[in-house]
């Protein structure tokens, strides 16, 4: 049996070009700050990436200049957040937040400090989440400045909390889940006084606003170490508080003859694994929710059985997602990939015009890549797959619109000038007919009008009203 390589589908990270356009604002916002007597640097995230050779999602940068002072010095800003001495200065290359050095009070929300001073760049480091989130970069000098100890931790692959890890967590409830997050996306070890923290703290994670958790929960299971996050978000107890669902998977028994591979959640894990390496949000969501209708459903019969779990799991990832505060159209496209992730068992039966359908769906590739990733997981057999594969090489051949789109033969107008009267039956008629077309048993609008009365019956007597002002016979 032929290997099915992984089909890498992009993820949309930032391009190169983009990432040296941000980099190059970002430098010429430090150097402004500077020729006018403040300290700048880049900050976080993008000088962590740079120091591991990765491309940055984005660019900040930390400076003393006070927010009244940023405003002064550049032209379009938004003070997203001057009480916290946070503006954002807008640059052909997208925005740039410009961050004042500061030390946060108390925080009483789960979120937010309730006032801040503005310090200098050491105590600014102390009040961050994680070492190697604490870095500095001049980028003028190429000098970075490490108060923490972020580069050790850098060098040993560690994800280690600032300070005290409990009150870390107990600051910024997100950072409970950003922990294991970093840890998927970089391939990092959590330190044991940090796991502690995030297994101690798990339950917190429900004050977070779900429009925060969807972003980092979409991070991690997009990542490379996507596998070991999610193994992560189990030990420490997150995955049971955030995605129920995905949690009651563990444990539950599957017929061994079409999943060797054991329970549901081992099952969950290697079609993880089996991913692309880049894949959309859409896939990795579908991925992860395409079982979760299984425990539900569970029965033993002549077999273990999960009778309509597709089905059922579709609208259960609905509602995941909708808790999630998630896009209407990344619900839409999860949904349908949960509800017919089993239809590949059906392809070879199917009738041409049905596969065509089935193939030229926008989201064609999405099931494809689920498919083979759901059979890589248990029994490995990808005859369906490679079926679906090589039948698309042959309607590109062919033509691919010819083949999968053809141009209409007959419209609702074409019917009504034939006499027929406008109503439920015109889009059976016109469905007939489109059947017929993707089967190859009508070329030409005769024909498909022949087929229209063959199948229908002629059109009763009496003429047909047209719309209003619509009189062009249609070609």
């Amino acid at each position: 049996m032929r290997e099915a390589s992984a089909q890498r589908i992009p993820a949309a990270p930032p391009s190169g070009g983009h990432t040296r356009r941000a980099r190059a604002v970002a430098r010429a916002i430090c150097a402004r700050l500077q020729a006018a007597g403040h300290i700048a640097y880049l900050a976080g995230g993008c000088v962590r990436d740079r120091l591991l050779g990765r491309t940055p999602h984005d660019f900040d940068v930390a400076t003393s200049a006070r927010p009244e002072q940023v405003q002064a010095l550049f032209r379009r800003t938004v003070a997203v957040g001057a009480r916290f001495g946070v503006v954002v200065v807008l640059s052909r290359a997208g925005p740039i937040e410009v961050a004042t050095f500061r030390s946060d009070d108390a925080y009483v929300d789960g979120r937010r400090p309730s006032t801040v001073r503005f310090v200098g760049p050491e105590e600014d480091a102390l009040r961050r989440d994680f070492t190697i989130n604490a870095l500095f970069e001049d980028p003028l000098s190429g000098e970075v400045l490490d108060f923490v100890g972020g580069r050790a931790d850098l060098a040993a692959r560690t994800i280690r909390a600032i300070g005290d890890p409990a009150a870390r967590m107990r600051e910024d409830h997100l950072r409970l889940v950003r922990a294991v997050r970093l840890a998927a996306e970089l391939g990092f070890t959590i330190e044991p006084a940090t796991l502690a923290a995030v297994r101690a703290h798990a339950e917190l994670v429900r004050q977070v606003a779900p429009e925060r958790l969807l972003p980092e929960l979409t991070r991690l299971i997009v990542a490379p170490g996507r596998v070991a996050g999610l193994q992560l978000m189990k030990q420490t107890g997150l995955l049971r508080v955030l995605l129920p669902e995905v949690d009651a998977l563990a444990g539950v028994e599957q017929p061994p003859e079409y999943h060797p591979e054991g329970d549901c959640w081992n099952h969950q894990l290697l079609v993880m694994q089996h991913l692309p390496e880049e894949p959309p949000a859409e896939l990795a969501w579908a991925a992860l929710l395409h079982d979760i209708g299984k425990p539900p459903t569970f029965r033993r019969a002549e077999r273990i059985r999960f009778d309509g779990h597709a089905a059922l799991g579709a609208a259960m990832a609905e509602q995941v997602l909708a808790r999630l505060r998630a896009p209407g159209k990344l619900r839409a496209v999860v949904a349908e990939l949960v509800r017919e992730h089993l239809r590949f068992m059906e392809v070879r039966n199917m009738r041409a015009s049905t596969l065509k359908r089935f193939l030229r769906r926008p989201t064609a590739e999405l099931h494809l890549e689920l498919h083979r990733a759901d059979c890589l997981a248990s029994h490995g057999k990808l005859d369906n797959y490679w079926f679906c594969r090589e039948r698309l090489r042959a309607y590109r051949a062919e033509g691919e619109a010819q083949a999968l789109r053809p141009p209409r033969l007959l419209t609702g107008h074409d019917l009504i000038r034939a006499g027929y009267r406008p109503g439920p039956a015109f889009a059976q008629m016109l469905r007939a007919v489109e059947d017929a077309q993707l089967e190859g048993e009508v070329q030409s609008p005769e024909q498909a009008l022949a087929l229209v009365r063959a199948r229908f019956g002629p059109p009763p007597a009496g003429p047909a009203q047209l719309p209003a002002g619509d009189c062009a016979p249609h070609r």
